[in-house]
């Protein structure tokens, strides 16, 4: 999603101040999303086969796509302040992109929730189905079409797109007093918050699941006492990361996504102009492109690695022993649960 940022006051020192925002956070997601980028490229054969790795690539290419494409037309507004206030059709286009990568990132991150809530809590569906890396790539395709499809309406004439007050971004117009652009604004804003509620809805559901699930293998009897104990360990290691991702990812989606739907729903109703509130949801809106590739990439494998061996070394300071590790030091192996099944997934 494009970095939008507030109209410069000066042309030196004050201009670069006003710059430093939006530089930043271009800089930021576009070193962060091709760090993603390369850490997928270098996975295990067997991880690229699966439809989550499809749709984290597919996050990952969508969000540097959007940064690439919109933050430079943000960042020339610095230079020349009429640039989308003289050009309609880059105000038009700046807007579409706008609309689409901010709905497209939200329906990716949908996808995948429901991909982990098919695997975890319907593993029989998701097999009859065969949800793989194809089937990924068909549905990242059938989200692009419809989004793009629903993104340019407004540039077929269902409602206008106008440059806002600070002059560094132009959107719909979403205080329009006409039927048609008011309904779309609402539309949008609804299709949106949506998203944004199945998402987090189903990762709630997945993170019920899993604990039902560890608390029925507590329960179970023992059969064999050193084989229960490992496997407790290694179940309890793939669930306690699964739910970090999983309650995390809500997190990040419901605060960067809904001060922006919040401010279209509010524009529409009220036609109260607060500059400032808008700029500030669409630049929260804009960090959801930055914290994706770290949330599915370096918190899920390094950041979570580091916190067992930290945590490792704090129960043997209390404990005086070492617990199990998750890491099974004979085969060099880590976790990760799909389908009914855990599947051993050489390290990199």
């Amino acid at each position: 999603m494009m970095l939008a940022g507030g109209k410069p006051k000066g042309f030196s020192r004050e201009l670069t101040e006003a710059m430093a925002v939006p530089v930043l956070m271009f800089a930021v997601g576009v070193i962060g999303n091709i760090i993603a980028i390369a850490a997928l490229s270098g996975s295990k054969q067997e991880r690229k086969s699966s439809a989550f790795f499809a749709l984290v690539c597919g996050l990952a290419v969508t969000d540097l796509l959007g940064t690439c494409l919109a933050s430079p037309i943000t960042i020339a507004t610095y230079l020349n302040e009429n640039v989308l206030y003289d050009n309609t059709n880059l105000c038009e286009f700046h807007s579409f992109l706008l609309l689409f990568f901010g709905v497209a990132g939200l329906s990716i991150i949908c996808a995948m929730s429901a991909e982990r809530y098919l695997a975890i809590c319907c593993p029989y569906t998701y097999q009859r189905w065969g949800i793989d890396q194809h089937f990924a790539r068909k549905c990242l395709f059938c989200i692009y079409l419809s989004n793009i499809a629903f993104c340019c309406l407004p540039v077929m004439g269902m409602a206008g797109s106008i440059c806002q007050p600070t002059k560094t971004w132009c959107f719909i117009n979403w205080r329009a007093d006409k039927t048609l652009p008011a309904t779309y604004s609402f539309l949008y804003a609804s299709v949106s918050f949506l998203l944004i509620l199945m998402t987090i809805v189903l990762n709630f559901a997945v993170c019920g699941n899993l604990l039902i699930m560890r608390r029925r293998k507590i329960q179970s009897p023992v059969t064999r006492g050193s084989a229960r104990a490992r496997w407790k360990a290694l179940s309890s290691g793939v669930e306690a990361q699964m739910m970090t991702v999983l309650m995390v990812t809500s997190v990040v989606v419901l605060g960067c996504s809904a001060p922006l739907v919040v401010r279209v729903f509010s524009n529409q109703i009220t036609w109260t102009e607060n500059s400032h509130a808008d700029l500030m949801a669409i630049r929260i809106a804009s960090v959801n492109a930055i914290l994706d590739p770290w949330i599915y990439i370096l918190l899920r494998r390094t950041l979570f690695r580091k916190i067992q061996r930290f945590s490792k070394v704090f129960y043997i300071g209390r404990k005086g022993k070492a617990p199990i590790s998750i890491i099974d030091s004979t085969m060099g192996s880590s976790i990760w649960l799909n389908h009914s099944y855990v599947y051993v997934l050489h390290k990199q």
